[in-house]
């Protein structure tokens, strides 16, 4: 597994798990049971290459896995050049029914190979260049003559977004106000618009006026926003956006109305890639079974239901990758442990002393720590992989890399300290008897 990755990636990855967060990069690295989706992603990945769409929905119990498949597929759309963005529908942060709202969210998370979030201001300074240099290219303009290179972009950019002014003109005003606020040296100006573009409500008045929009982005202009970010995006060679929502079954936590409302702008949007307003768009979704299945969820709205529809009565073996839900059996302890091998095979390749690491941290070793340590936990391996990981490299691996005297079946005994848990970690590993009751 690890012959062809490079020693700065690899580094990345050990240092990640070691300090307990999850690598920006690599996660196929630590992929575990995941290979039945490679083919059908990729194919989804071609279509959106080939100005397509695609939509998935993916379905799991807490602890399956559905926030790291996201984050798997979203550095495999990186990889092919595409942006992505991942956001958690909340009722307090982003309601799924305030679109505006997962727009901005959306803009604030952007991210591409070679941007972190936000990415949104360096992809349209990357497309301002490219229209001048199609400009350029096209020999009718003198290069030395900036007005008329700006005369020349600015109809290059109404012609782009053609089909997006039809509906939503202030996209294109707004970049038109950028590229001459960026012109003038008005900083303060570009800037604002730039947040403008991004849905933030709080701009100027001034800025506003300047680039001729006014108000500020409404549940109906965000998709004409997002088919206008996605024409930006595959001129300035990024095939497409590979968009997340994630956690949506929190929908079925909010009031009645305000869960319809969600629910609606979720079948708007999925009626929007049906219709083709959204060339270049991977929409992934995901949601506990109860969220699919249940009457506080998608169940409530039949047109909905129907599009998500997906027959899991046979073996999870048979689950189709292509089908629109994708199922997640769960992470269980054989996975642990697969998982925690693919790490000491991983480290081993940068140790001081491979064979050594491979000898004491063998794979009974590694077995027999992940069985310890969910055990530790309640016996829920859900939770367990952020912590077994960072015990494995912290406690396990650098020591035997480290000290030659250290032999973890002798020298180590695994210890859970409230201070090194997150949340979900300590409340799995507090048992009935850890508990206090104020009893009369």
């Amino acid at each position: 597994m690890t012959t062809a990755v490079s020693e700065a990636r690899r580094r990345d990855v050990i240092d990640a798990l070691r300090r307990g967060t999850v690598p920006r990069a690599g996660l196929d690295l630590l992929a575990v049971g995941l290979d039945r989706f490679v083919a059908a992603m990729g194919e989804d990945l071609d279509k959106i290459a080939r100005g397509g769409a695609a939509f998935h929905a993916v379905r799991g119990e807490y602890g399956s896995g559905k926030t790291f498949f996201a984050r798997w597929l979203s550095e495999r759309a990186k990889r092919r050049g595409m942006a992505t963005s991942e956001i958690q529908i909340s009722e307090a942060e982003t309601p799924l029914h305030k679109l505006e709202t997962v727009y901005r969210r959306l803009t604030e998370r952007l991210a591409t190979a070679t941007h972190q979030p936000s990415a949104l201001r360096p992809i349209v300074d990357t497309w301002f260049y490219t229209l001048e240099e199609q400009v350029l290219d096209g020999g009718d303009v003198d290069p030395e003559d900036g007005s008329a290179i700006a005369v020349a972009v600015e109809g290059l950019l109404e012609q782009r977004l053609s089909d997006v002014a039809r509906t939503t003109p202030a996209f294109a005003a707004a970049l038109r106000g950028y590229r001459r606020a960026v012109d003038a040296g008005d900083t303060a100006t570009a800037e604002a618009l730039i947040a403008w573009l991004g849905g933030e409500k709080s701009v100027s008045a001034s800025a506003r006026r300047a680039a001729g929009v006014r108000g500020e982005l409404d549940h109906f202009a965000a998709l004409g926003f997002l088919q206008g970010l996605l024409t930006v995006l595959r001129d300035c060679g990024h095939p497409g956006l590979l968009l997340v929502l994630d956690e949506t079954e929190t929908l079925q936590r909010v009031r009645g109305d305000v869960r319809e409302k969600g629910l609606n702008a979720l079948r708007q949007l999925l009626d929007e890639i049906d219709a083709g307003r959204f060339p270049g768009l991977f929409l992934v979704l995901t949601g506990t079974p109860a969220f699919f299945d249940g009457r506080q969820g998608v169940q409530r709205l039949p047109p909905l239901a129907q599009r998500f529809a997906t027959d899991f009565t046979t073996d999870v073996r048979f689950d189709s990758p292509r089908a629109v839900q994708l199922r997640l059996p769960g992470f269980d302890l054989a996975a642990l442990g697969e998982l925690g091998r693919n790490v000491r095979d991983l480290y081993a390749d940068s140790a001081h002393n491979p064979d050594r690491v491979k000898r004491l941290v063998d794979d009974s070793y590694v077995d027999t720590l992940a069985r310890a340590l969910v055990g530790e936990l309640g016996g829920q391996v859900g939770v367990a992989p952020r912590i077994f990981l960072r015990k494995l490299v912290a406690d396990v691996l650098d020591r035997v890399d480290e000290f030659d005297e250290f032999d973890p079946r002798q020298h180590y005994e695994l210890t859970l300290t409230g201070g090194e848990l997150n949340d979900d970690e300590r409340n799995a590993a507090t048992s009935a008897d850890d508990i206090e009751l104020d009893l009369p």
